[in-house]
């Protein structure tokens, strides 16, 4: 770039440009409490398995953590890393009652574990291949002392920290090769009885069986998410504006305040009835076709949310064939999931099928 070019941008950035952008930092940092502990292997490995069994550990792998993903090199590697004396990134925690609930670090904490309860046989180690198929207690009891006493770090957010700062610390603060989903975070962010609630409805055996989805979206929590889609919508969609997942954050932290049986009750009636209705009117429930084995969130939510404002306009509804409209390029253009965070368009596919089934 030549020179004159150069000083012609930066001449755009002015002063009052750096004091501008100054203040948007300083208003938009957050205030994170946090303690820092060191503590050796055998510390934190006492720590995650003492109460394991009756939920009183004081370190612990919330629920909505995945299961234990690392395969038997990875864990070699973590260990074989241990052994060299490499860096080891820190595990992240937030405090929960006075225990520490594992944020980033769960792969780490259950393949320490592994490997000093002997479950753990390493393999294709490269660096230290010599160590390939031993076991902890195969070490001599010297290199166990040095392994049980090498210390790693931990990073606890402290009470202190609001749940906007805990949200921004589990969507930020996550080294999974596969980043956790919206609801996966939602669990560790809102829990009690609201998000009790939304697991009980998400087991429903008529919702499961009208709304089929794959294994490895039933794993990452697609089913209460798309239950906690259907009562937001149902209840606030004309208070979408454009980002689904901010509008469903806010409905979840409203919904946990206060949330009671009345309320629960309530809620579950009106979904157990979208449900009745699905079943008796829709062929194929929320599916595409009888063969189809999967269900797109795009169109359950357009049909589940389209029945429910219907049935608040007239309970006793008993509509038209669905057929000719489900199947219509109309309705299909109302599906595409490329609308996802379009105001208009999330409006205009409820009350598309608010409006067909109560054409009668």
């Amino acid at each position: 770039m030549p020179i004159s070019d150069q000083r012609e941008l930066f001449a755009r950035i002015t002063e009052a440009d750096q004091e501008t952008a100054e203040e948007q930092i300083t208003k938009e940092q957050r205030i994170i409490d946090y303690d820092v502990h060191e503590y050796p292997v055998e510390v934190i490995v006492l720590k995650y398995l003492t109460g394991i069994n009756d939920d009183t550990n004081e370190i612990f792998v919330p629920s909505y953590q995945r299961k234990f993903v690392w395969d038997t090199k990875q864990q070699s590697k973590f260990i074989e890393s241990l052994m060299l004396g490499l860096p080891i990134p820190y595990i992240f925690t937030a405090d929960e009652e006075g225990r520490m609930e594992v944020v980033d670090g769960s792969q780490r904490i259950r393949t320490l574990e592994a490997f000093l309860s002997n479950k753990l046989r390493l393999e294709g180690l490269k660096t230290l291949d010599k160590l390939n198929d031993f076991t902890y207690e195969d070490l001599p009891l010297a290199r166990q002392r040095k392994l049980r006493k090498r210390t790693i770090r931990i990073i606890e957010l402290t009470d202190k920290a609001t749940w906007e700062v805990r949200k921004e610390m589990f969507e930020r603060i996550n080294t999974t090769p596969v980043k956790l989903s919206d609801m996966e975070i939602r669990k560790g962010i809102f829990e009690g009885a609201f998000q009790d609630f939304i697991k009980e409805c998400s087991e429903n055996v008529k919702f499961i069986m009208l709304c089929p989805i794959s294994d490895t979206r039933a794993d990452r929590e697609e089913r209460p998410e798309m239950v906690l889609r259907f009562f937001a919508y149902s209840e606030k969609y004309k208070s979408f504006v454009h980002v689904v997942r901010d509008f469903l954050d806010e409905y979840m932290k409203e919904k946990q305040e206060g949330f009671n049986a009345e309320m629960a009750n309530k809620l579950r009636e009106d979904f157990e009835d979208m449900l009745d209705f699905v079943w008796k009117y829709f062929p194929y429930g929320f599916k595409k076709s009888y063969n189809a084995r999967t269900t797109p969130r795009v169109r359950f939510e357009a049909i589940s949310v389209g029945v429910r404002l219907a049935l608040e306009i007239k309970p006793d509804l008993i509509p038209k064939d669905v057929t000719a409209w489900l199947e219509s390029e109309e309705f299909k253009e109302h599906t595409r999931s490329d609308a996802a965070n379009n105001r208009s368009k999330v409006l205009a596919r409820f009350e598309y099928v608010r409006d067909k089934l109560l054409e009668a």
